[in-house]
């Protein structure tokens, strides 16, 4: 498998949004150029990262809208159900299983963890609220394949540590902390201080 970088594997997703946008309004065909100038990014960059996955569209017509987003879906994995632990039923935690979104872009939530006894036990959304030390047991049974981190950041590289333990090769991070894991397993982070931050600085640097 060719090694395809985060960065091209981020503006396929924004691509695939992009045509969806594009099919909602009822627009069937769209160019390169036009894609690229929604994104703010160069027609040669857009061309580039499809050409990674094979040929698409035609020359000087374009591109069907839900063929191409049909094409960027299987790249991405969108073609089928994606099972999903969440640790950490916080706030964060909460606002994740009400995101009706993912269910729709097939990652649903199968499982619940946390280590609080006052929430072990209970439900939210017909979905238990599993002890965190019965990860493996539970993982297993729901055959989960990715991991959301919601916990604090003392505790995430614990948390993780378990979970690779039992199998869990891909996650998603919302604890503010680096995580390092094996060269086998995906962390991605999802960081909204950071973000702000980086919001800050440039608006400060304006002034």
């Amino acid at each position: 498998m060719k090694k395809i970088s985060d960065s091209t594997i981020s503006r396929l997703s924004t691509y695939y949004r992009t045509l969806s946008n594009l099919i909602d309004q009822g627009i069937e065909t769209v160019s390169s150029d036009e894609i690229a100038e929604i994104n703010n990014i160069t027609s040669a960059q857009v061309r580039k990262d499809l050409s990674f996955f094979g040929s698409f569209g035609k020359r000087g017509l374009g591109y069907n809208t839900k063929a191409l987003r049909e094409e960027i879906a299987k790249i991405l994995g969108l073609k089928k159900e994606w099972n999903i632990a969440l640790v950490g039923v916080g706030n964060i935690g909460r606002a994740l299983i009400d995101y009706e979104e993912f269910r729709k872009q097939g990652f649903i939530i199968k499982a619940l963890f946390d280590k609080d006894r006052k929430k072990i036990g209970k439900e939210i959304k017909g979905l238990r609220i599993n002890d965190i030390d019965d990860a493996c047991y539970v993982t297993k049974e729901k055959n989960i394949e990715i991991a959301i981190i919601a916990v604090p950041a003392k505790n995430a590289q614990a948390v993780v540590d378990s979970l690779v333990a039992c199998g869990i090769r891909a996650f998603l991070n919302f604890a503010p902390i680096t995580i390092k894991v094996p060269s086998n397993v995906t962390v991605k982070n999802e960081n909204m201080s950071i973000e702000l931050e980086a919001l800050s600085y440039y608006l400060t640097q304006s002034n």
